[in-house]
């Protein structure tokens, strides 16, 4: 439990790409796990938990910059650290 009390606590809106301005560094210092509609994913990007969605990478389809085309889901969104 002395873990849980140096981490930060987690943002309601979070992305992993590094050039968002919901993206935050120190937050990934430790393993973070997303719930969507009570099923655990590993592939999402960005979420937001007071709007409930989540953005993940729509296949291999890549828009004309090389990043992957991203795709919102709707629904019941928990974030947690492993």
């Amino acid at each position: 439990m002395t873990e849980t009390t140096n981490t930060p606590q987690l943002p309601d809106r979070l992305s992993i790409d590094p050039r968002s301005p919901f993206h935050n560094a120190d937050v990934f210092q430790r393993e973070v796990g997303i719930k969507f509609n009570d099923k655990e994913r590993h592939d999402v990007e960005e979420y937001c938990i007071s709007e409930g969605w989540i953005k993940v990478a729509a296949g291999k389809t890549r828009d004309r910059k090389g990043n992957p085309m991203m795709i919102k889901l709707k629904g019941k969104v928990e974030a947690f650290y492993r």
